[in-house]
């Protein structure tokens, strides 16, 4: 993996004594002090990712919003035509049919899930026992000869088919810089149920004091391929005009289920 590029000596020294670190809690407390600090995360109110994805070969736009009020938008470009994935105002959610290009709404199953994901802006992590989330160390493991904490996180259920699911991840953060480098779950729905999503960060670049990680990589564990996101630009507390999270105003509001 690529370490993070621009630490300071000061950085360093912070990060050399907690290395023997064994419980979830003091791995937490070194990651959110290593980059920038849990109370700078606290103090954001929204954030803007601008970069680009590799789809089927081809380099796309991509803009990425969200908020920590719970809204969100993803917007991709192609050939001047604009297609959005998972927008949500708070109470709808909707994306773009890429057969149709007709914007759906979401069911209220898949509505409801993603509206519990998305109230964990920026991390999980953050206050996770007020929300009642528990964590675990399970242990290190080698990461394509990266040493890393295994962390299991477990979350509030999530409905799946009319019945309720455990929603638990597994994150494993890089014990020399204290930072997650893959975050991976069981897929619950859709074709891909039962497999296990893998998600790869790397490239950790600093922000306003805050550190991100600026390459991503999503797919299938023990799958070749996946879907790369490279970031070009980060915003913090961009000024964000709420008529972008409204569902538009078409003649008919089709619903898909998810």
């Amino acid at each position: 993996m690529k370490i993070l590029k621009t630490l300071t000596i000061a950085f360093l020294l912070t990060a050399i004594a907690p290395v023997s670190a064994q419980t979830a809690d003091e791995i937490l407390n070194n990651y959110f002090e290593n980059t920038g600090g849990i109370e700078n995360w606290k103090a954001i109110k929204g954030i803007q990712f601008e970069g680009k994805v590799n789809f089927q070969g081809m380099e796309l736009p991509v803009e990425m919003i969200q908020t920590k009020d719970g809204k969100s938008m993803a917007k991709a470009s192609f050939q001047g035509q604009n297609f959005y994935q998972n927008v949500f105002d708070g109470e709808t959610l909707w994306s773009t049919n890429q057969m149709t290009m007709q914007e759906e709404k979401s069911d209220a199953e898949a509505t409801g899930n993603y509206k519990n994901e998305i109230n964990d802006f920026l991390s999980p992590f953050i206050d996770y026992k007020q929300n009642g989330y528990t964590v675990e160390l399970i242990g290190k493991e080698t990461i394509e000869g990266t040493e890393t904490y295994k962390i299991k996180l477990v979350k509030e259920p999530v409905m799946v088919d009319g019945k309720e699911e455990q929603d638990i991840s597994f994150h494993y953060f890089d014990t020399e810089n204290f930072v997650p480098i893959v975050v991976e779950q069981e897929v619950k729905s859709g074709p891909a149920a039962g497999m296990v999503s893998q998600t790869k960060l790397s490239d950790y670049q600093e922000v306003s004091g805050l550190y991100f990680p600026f390459s991503i990589l999503e797919g299938a564990k023990g799958q070749p391929g996946g879907q790369a996101i490279t970031i070009t630009n980060i915003i913090l507390n961009p000024e964000v005009d709420d008529a972008i999270f409204a569902f538009p105003v078409t003649e008919t509001n089709p619903v898909i289920k998810e």
